[in-house]
């Protein structure tokens, strides 16, 4: 008689679902939190307030979702092409078995960092009292040399030498070359203003240059650049870019242009608008003459007048007219004592009837009708808020309920006792099961 081959060790049987729960398990172990940087598409924002979108590079990309109330606290608006940095969870979305990004934090990514980045260094300095403005210092009326400290080829300077020359060409002006942009140009600004603050050469210093975007402009949001700036013993002009762009090196110094053309017309006065001064100070000088002449010729005519008065007849008639004043005085303060009491009794008056018990009582029902309405609002916002909350608890119940498995074709099989049935294996032949389907329960035995 031949051997009967020994049956094969019993496995588990998984289901969709139960591989699925193990996958998501693996992934939620051994990836908890990660950070990933890309290009937003996709971008989908249902009524729901959950943010669903794809991450992707050149190469690759991956589904994402962000659910509220986290998506509401983002203080940006994500935009199909945005370059962001999230921080999330790896997960699986188990009804079509794909892996997902849960997303927890999102940031702009690129210029967003630069500008954190700015934000915080602002934030530090002006703790420590580097932007107080009684710090700041007032600039030389007349400044008889000016340093520019700025790129000795770029549109800037060109702007700053026109409107010197034209306003006031009597002002020295001494160039100070550096670079403006690159890794090389903050210590080379830092350096230059040193040297210039120790030389002690110029009565103040204009640092400066063109527009550009925020990477361009970086070189002057460096911290070194700042304390350099207002550590200067000479005051400092600055002006950065365009009439909307700010740097921190602005910020610190005594003075902020709008543009490089702007500092330069703060810095001297225009020529015609100097001899306008000129002219001015001089007819204030012959007024200002004018004026002490005809106070001496008033003060004279006022001894001459105390003169007259010292007579005996002239202090009798200033003493009868002196009491007269005096009597009349005395009359008025007793017609205002009397309106002031006549007030005063009407205002008792009136409070004593607001307190009247009447008057209370109306006052009560008042409130008490108000209290009514509201109490009565409330219990109808809160019945609203709970059949509200209800009707979500039982879509969400119904959303996970075994019941609605079935009615997309699944089915159960149950023991004699009603247990369900996870493995072959575990029933003998000949039991009796049932079959449990949407429509009903179908009775059968294993052969």
């Amino acid at each position: 008689m031949p051997a009967v081959p020994p049956s094969p060790p019993a496995r588990d049987v998984l289901t969709p679902s139960s591989l699925n729960r193990r996958v998501r398990d693996l992934l939620e172990m051994h990836l908890p939190s990660v950070l990933i940087e890309g290009e937003i598409s996709n971008l989908a924002r249902p009524a729901s307030g959950h943010i669903y979108f794809t991450l992707k590079d050149a190469n690759a990309q991956v589904r994402c979702a962000m659910f509220r109330p986290k998506s509401t606290w983002l203080k940006f608006r994500p935009e199909n092409g945005m370059q962001v940095l999230a921080r999330a969870r790896v997960g699986l979305y188990e009804p079509r078995g794909e892996y997902q990004l849960i997303v927890d934090h999102l940031e702009e990514s690129g210029e967003g960092a630069l500008r954190r980045e700015f934000d915080r260094l602002k934030a530090q300095l002006q703790a420590e009292g580097l932007f107080d403005p009684a710090n700041k210092r007032a600039l030389p009326a007349l400044p008889r040399c000016i340093g520019v400290i700025t790129s000795a080829t770029g549109a800037a300077i060109r702007d700053v030498l026109s409107v010197l020359s034209r306003r006031f060409p009597l002002a020295e002006v001494d160039v100070l070359p550096v670079p403006v942009q690159g890794r090389e140009a903050p210590p080379a600004i830092v350096a230059m203003l040193e040297r210039a603050s120790g030389a002690g050469y110029h009565d103040v210093l204009l640092l400066t240059r063109g527009g550009g975007s925020l990477e361009d402009l970086w070189a002057f949001n460096d911290e070194s650049v700042a304390r350099a700036v207002r550590a200067s013993a000479i005051p400092v002009v600055c002006a950065v870019g365009h009439e909307v762009d700010f740097s921190i090196a602005e910020f610190a110094a005594d003075l902020r242009a709008a543009t490089p053309s702007a500092a330069a017309e703060l810095l001297v006065p225009e020529q015609g608008e100097l001899g306008r001064r000129l002219q001015l100070a001089q007819r204030g000088m012959v007024t200002r003459l004018e004026r002490t002449l005809h106070t001496q010729g008033q003060r004279l005519d006022h001894l001459r007048a105390r003169l007259q008065t010292l007579r005996p007849q002239a202090r009798l008639a200033h003493g009868r007219e002196r009491l007269s004043a005096l009597q009349q005085r005395l009359v008025r303060h007793q017609q205002q004592d009397l309106a002031a009491r006549k007030t005063r009794l009407e205002n008792d008056r009136a409070r004593l009837q607001a307190r009247h018990p009447q008057a209370t009582l109306r006052q009560a029902r008042g409130t008490l009708a108000q209290l009514q309405h509201r109490l009565s609002q409330a219990i109808g916002h809160d019945l609203k808020r709970r059949r509200e909350t209800l009707q979500y608890d039982a879509r969400a119940l119904h959303a996970v309920s075994p019941l609605a498995t079935l009615e997309r074709g699944y089915a159960m099989v149950l023991d004699a006792n009603g247990k369900l049935v996870r493995s072959a294996a575990s029933v003998a032949p000949g039991a009796s099961l049932d079959i449990r389907m949407a429509d009903g329960t179908l009775p059968v035995k294993r052969i």
